[in-house]
């Protein structure tokens, strides 16, 4: 029979819930059911995730999903990150990128 092997969550590295959308600064508190990432944690409000991005990551061309919301003691042990995260899109580049991938499943990009 196989051991279960206990996990040490205070070692692991944890989501930074970043406070902040990448492209228009909305303020994005650890428990916003407004924030969404794509893999790599890139940051964005729904707003800009729908209406400018397309559901494309200008960094990555994934996709994006809901964040998590931590549980308020997770919080306390692992606070939310505060540093802001502001780089706009620029829509002349990020163009290719999106006509790319906007009509293709992110799980098929």
């Amino acid at each position: 029979m196989e051991k279960i092997k206990k996990i040490n969550y205070l070692n692991l590295t944890m989501l930074s819930l970043r406070p902040n959308c990448e492209n228009c600064n909305k303020p994005l508190a650890p428990n916003s059911t407004e924030a969404m990432i794509c893999s790599y944690e890139c940051t964005f409000c729904v707003d800009c995730v729908n209406d400018v991005l397309h559901n494309v990551c200008p960094n990555c061309g994934g996709g994006f999903e809901k964040r998590p919301i931590r549980p308020k003691d997770g919080l306390r042990k692992h606070p939310s990150s505060t540093e802001p995260v502001l780089k706009p899109v620029n829509q002349v580049t990020f163009r290719p990128l999106m006509e790319k991938n906007q009509n293709i499943l992110p799980n098929e990009r």
